[in-house]
């Protein structure tokens, strides 16, 4: 069993930076445990949610900005509204901009 260990033994174990850990915190993709002094204690589960974060960016070539602004459209429908609005308005203006092509065509060649 893993006790919770302090940031920069976790900074060790996963391979990120102390810094990185904060900055991760901050953004809500890993949050540890704070004791009543304020320091940060982590455990297994967050030691594993730094191994699988890495293991993903590995994967697939994500950014960790990518993968923030992905957590921040999950927690904020309004965000996501937005974005999906603007994607589908987008996807339709390529069939706009088709559909005014293939209508000059016809009127040159009439």
């Amino acid at each position: 069993m893993v006790d919770e260990v302090t940031v920069g033994a976790a900074a060790a174990r996963t391979g990120w930076s102390a810094r990185m850990l904060r900055y991760l915190e901050q953004h809500g993709l890993v949050v540890p445990r704070r004791t009543p002094a304020g320091y940060r204690l982590y455990g297994l589960a967050e030691l594993n949610q730094l191994r699988t974060l890495a293991d993903l960016r590995r994967r697939f070539g994500v950014e960790l900005a990518a993968i923030v602004f992905a957590a921040r459209l999950r927690r904020d429908a309004e965000l996501r509204r937005a974005v999906d609005g603007w994607l589908a308005a987008a996807a339709d203006a390529g069939s706009w901009i088709e559909w005014e092509q293939r209508k000059h065509e016809r009127l040159l060649a009439a």
